[in-house]
């Protein structure tokens, strides 16, 4: 380099003479290799806690492989208590309410004897493939006519508005399909034949086409209003308590660390997220569940009327009963309701929505402990032990 060729090289703060240049250090010393300061990798302190990318990258997979299977475990284990609950609310003449979980105990013995615990799995193909078209539908719709299928954060009122409109269109095009799924959930399987697995959609097809008035059967086009009206409010107050209450989980979690003394990388990790996700979405799901149960009620009755389906009767769990109801519409089955069954006949079969709510915490509770133990295992993987150097300077 130029200006520097007069300069003497420095090591230490000492000049070092031309016969201890670096080309002069021996590498081997009685055959064994020479560890000169300079070999030495440093690696600083900081850089040790940085997890690699091959980490980072596995803990994704595992924290979504942990929440593909907590739905599939929780659409599983808390569809017999959707079917308990579905029944309860369609029949006008029971006597039992089933308000507290403890009533439902002697009923579902009696439903096994009879009829064996499958009767408590009946339509959960119809109501998967229900969701599924739900979703398939939202995904062409918004990749047609690019509305968010996301609430969006920026806070505008046209993207928010076409996110509602996407969320109507959706759930009024699967309104006649869960018609027809309400009707296999609930429907008695000793009374009637068991529906194939694609019957949901001839019958969704079937419903769809029935415009006109057919004894006391409710056309689709008469359901469509409440149905989307129940759907879309229920779906923003999910959202609402949703985002409220991750607020609330991760302010909680700064001040925890705050009170420590100091934050903690593992704030924002993927464990502590994806546990706050699934925890806000429990909670949220249950709130919306209990404030919009009435609507729920009257929205299943009016799709059932008409439709000649025979359910058990689930004041004994030994016997079943048909449907025969008289509506004009949603203000009319509400009043009648009120006056004919009182105000808790709007909320039958609760208890079955408590023992939902039960499981779905164990459900979180196991996830939680999973991504707590999965986690650590590749934190102490990813680290491993620091062997230190084998310098034996008796053999040099």
């Amino acid at each position: 380099m130029a200006g520097l060729d007069n300069y003497e090289v420095v090591y230490r703060g000492k000049p070092i003479k031309s016969w201890e240049s670096e080309s002069n250090f021996s590498y081997a010393c009685y055959g064994q290799e020479v560890i000169r300061p300079l070999d030495v990798q440093v690696v600083h302190p900081l850089a040790e806690d940085s997890p690699p990318a091959d980490d980072i990258t596995l803990k994704k997979y595992i924290g979504a492989a942990c929440g593909l299977a907590s739905l599939i475990t929780e659409t599983l284990l808390v569809h017999p208590f959707i079917v308990l609950r579905r029944q309860c609310q369609v029949n006008p003449g029971s006597t039992k309410y089933h308000i507290i979980p403890i009533t439902l105990v002697p009923v579902v013995v009696q439903l096994h004897q009879t009829q064996g615990i499958n009767t408590l799995w009946k339509g959960i193909g119809s109501v998967l493939l229900v969701k599924g078209m739900m979703l398939a539908i939202e995904d062409i719709i918004s990749k047609i006519t690019l509305w968010p299928k996301e609430i969006p954060c920026n806070n505008s009122l046209k993207a928010f508005g076409q996110h509602v409109l996407l969320k109507c269109l959706s759930i009024g095009l699967t309104t006649p399909f869960y018609s027809a799924s309400l009707a296999e959930t609930v429907r008695a399987e000793i009374a009637s034949e068991s529906p194939g697995i694609l019957d949901v959609f001839r019958d969704g097809a079937i419903r769809l086409v029935e415009v006109s008035n057919k004894g006391r059967l409710i056309p689709i086009y008469s359901l469509l209003p409440p149905t989307i009206a129940y759907g879309v409010s229920k779906y923003l107050f999910s959202t609402a308590v949703h985002g409220v209450t991750s607020y609330i989980m991760q302010s909680r979690q700064k001040r925890s660390q705050e009170a420590r003394g100091a934050y903690s990388r593992a704030l924002l990790s993927e464990e502590v997220m994806l546990d706050i996700e699934l925890q806000s979405a429990l909670v949220s799901t249950f709130m919306a569940d209990v404030l919009f149960y009435p609507w729920e009620t009257v929205i299943h009755r009016l799709h059932l009327q008409g439709t000649r389906t025979i359910i058990d009767n689930l004041d004994t769990g030994c016997s079943v009963k048909p449907l025969l109801t008289g509506y004009s519409g949603a203000g009319d089955c509400y009043s009648t309701i009120i006056s004919t069954e009182g105000p808790l006949g709007l909320y039958k079969g609760f208890g079955a929505l408590l023992l939902q709510f039960a499981v779905d915490v164990v459900i979180v509770r196991a996830m939680k402990w999973i991504l707590t133990e999965l986690g650590r295992t590749i934190t102490l993987k990813s680290k491993g032990p620091r062997k230190p150097p084998n310098w034996n300077l008796n053999e040099m």
